[in-house]
């Protein structure tokens, strides 16, 4: 088999891997929806961690033992846990009342947050094309909100611009946590942060766990850690510009599960909001690839 295949069928691999990781995660944030009928968004974000722990606990001590588990950048562990409870518990309240399609189009607004981030906070170089795209993808979160409308300027609506903000913040200590600490360190640290952070925070207004609910918070559990372990396999083996479109495909599963469990469809201005947003991510992430092919031909 000759590179170009190899490198073909590993794409191929990791296109799927990460097709069932965004379907797993979509089960999981619809999980995470039910519950936030129930419990406030702290305690659902707790959960959440503690549910995931163990699968991804498990997962960690199999592939890299104990020593994988070692912390060299305390500062930074500590920074992503913080604002990882931020943004699950921003999320969490925003599903308490967005149908799940609408909260992932805001969301979507996340890669192009990332791309600006990546400016003043690791000092890379963003050329004036993807400024563009990342100013239209701004445009598409307007059309979302609808300002001067009936529309969703809310709370929830502004809860999810936190989360997706929180989202790449996180995704840029990442890029530095990779440098000193294993993956596996990654993952773990910021369930047990996640856990105890938002579980704290939780406490004075802690309600009893139903019994009706176990499963559900099970569910989330084994699907958060399934689409963790899967994402991270997806980047593994293929290339991050062939699959991270992909993420997109979140959207129909949120339309698919708001239809099947909630009863409702986006309405008209959504699906616009959505499609400038989405488009506004392609075209960075393709500019992104030719950028990275004409540094590294």
């Amino acid at each position: 088999m000759t590179a170009d295949a190899r490198a073909g069928a590993s794409n191929t691999r990791a296109a799927w891997t990460m097709l069932l990781a965004v379907a797993a995660f979509s089960l999981m944030d619809a999980g995470l929806k039910s519950l936030a009928a129930t419990y406030p968004p702290f305690q659902v974000a707790s959960l959440r961690g503690a549910a995931s722990l163990p699968f991804v606990l498990a997962w960690a001590l199999a592939t890299g033992g104990v020593a994988s588990l070692r912390i060299n950048r305390w500062s930074l562990h500590l920074l992503r846990g913080a604002i990882g409870v931020g943004m699950m518990a921003s999320f969490v309240y925003a599903l308490g009342s967005l149908p799940l399609s609408t909260a992932y189009s805001i969301f979507f607004v996340a890669p192009l947050a990332i791309t600006a981030l990546s400016v003043p906070l690791l000092g890379e170089r963003v050329g004036p094309r993807r400024w563009m795209a990342i100013a239209i993808g701004l445009l598409g979160v307007l059309v979302l909100l609808r300002p001067r409308g009936e529309g969703m300027v809310s709370l929830a609506a502004l809860a999810v611009l936190a989360a997706a903000l929180g989202y790449a913040l996180s995704a840029i200590t990442v890029r530095l946590l990779t440098r000193t600490d294993s993956v596996q360190s990654i993952m773990v640290w910021l369930l047990v942060m996640i856990a105890l952070g938002a579980g704290l925070l939780a406490w004075p207004d802690w309600r009893p766990i139903r019994l009706e609910h176990a499963w559900t918070i099970a569910g989330v559990g084994i699907a958060g850690a399934l689409g963790q372990y899967a994402i991270t396999e997806a980047f593994r083996i293929g290339e991050a510009s062939a699959i991270a479109p992909l993420e997109y495909t979140a959207l129909v599963w949120g339309v698919l599960l708001d239809l099947g469990l909630w009863g409702v469809l986006p309405d008209a201005i959504t699906w616009v909001g959505a499609a400038i947003i989405v488009a506004s991510g392609l075209y960075l992430l393709r500019r992104e690839r030719l950028h990275a092919e004409a540094e590294h031909p």
